[in-house]
C-alpha cells in the first residue's frame, strides 16, 4: 500500500511537471538573414501607438526577440552591455501570460498567467498591441545603476529597427507604474523595470 502511494505521488509529480512545461512556448529557430537594408530600416524607424489588435506569428516573435537580445556568438549578445554584464532580462506580456525569454534555449518560460495590464502602460496601447516587452535589470549584476538604462536602450533600438524592417509597429513607453509593476511581477529587490515596449501590427 505504501509503495502504491509513493508510485502515485511520483506519477503526480511527473504529470504536474508536464503541465508546467506545456505552458512554456518553444519558439522556432530565428531567421538571421534578410530584411530591409540597414539605411532603409533607419529611414523608416518610428514610434507607432495605434495597433490593429492582430497577433504576430511565432516566427516573427522569435526573430524579434533574437534581434533584441539573442546570442550571435557563443557567449555574446547582439547588443552590447557595460563590461559585458548582460544584466537585462526580457519578459514578454502576451494575452496568455507573462513569459521570460530564455535566449539560449529559445524558449518563452511562463513567469505568471496574470498579465498586469494596468501597471504595464496605457490600456489604449497595451490592449491592442500584439505583446509588450518588459525590460528588467538586475542591479546587483550591473556595473552601475545608470548602465541598466543605457543598456536597455540598445535592446529597444534593435526592436525598433526590426519592426521597421518587417512592417510592424513599436513604441517604447515610460508611462508604466514602475513600483506597481515590480510588485505585480513579483520581482526581487535587486530587480528594476527599466522600460516597456509595445509591439504590434499597425492599424
Amino acid at each position: 500500500m505504501k509503495m502504491r502511494k509513493i508510485s502515485l505521488c511520483v506519477i503526480g509529480l511527473f504529470a504536474f511537471a508536464a503541465i508546467v512545461s506545456a505552458q512554456d512556448i518553444s519558439l522556432p529557430t530565428p531567421v538571421k538573414t534578410g530584411g530591409k537594408p540597414l539605411m532603409n530600416a533607419l529611414n523608416e524607424r518610428k514610434s507607432i501607438k495605434t495597433f490593429s489588435g492582430k497577433p504576430l506569428d511565432q516566427q516573427n516573435l522569435s526573430n524579434l526577440l533574437w534581434a533584441a537580445y539573442g546570442f550571435n556568438r557563443e557567449s555574446k549578445r547582439v547588443v552590447p552591455s557595460s563590461e559585458n554584464k548582460q544584466e537585462i532580462d526580457v519578459y514578454v506580456a502576451l494575452p496568455t501570460g507573462v513569459y521570460f525569454y530564455d535566449a539560449k534555449a529559445n524558449v518563452l518560460k511562463l513567469h505568471q498567467a496574470e498579465v498586469p495590464k494596468a501597471s504595464i502602460s496605457q490600456p489604449s496601447v497595451t490592449d491592442v498591441a500584439a505583446f509588450t516587452l518588459i525590460y528588467v535589470a538586475n542591479v546587483d549584476k550591473a556595473s552601475s545603476r545608470e548602465s541598466c538604462y543605457i543598456d536597455t536602450g540598445f535592446l529597444v533600438q534593435n526592436v525598433y529597427l526590426y519592426c521597421a524592417s518587417e512592417g510592424f509597429g513599436s513604441v517604447a513607453r515610460g508611462s508604466f507604474k514602475a513600483q506597481q509593476l515590480q510588485a505585480d511581477l513579483k520581482l526581487g529587490a535587486n530587480q528594476i523595470v527599466t522600460l516597456v515596449q509595445a509591439v504590434g501590427v499597425p492599424k
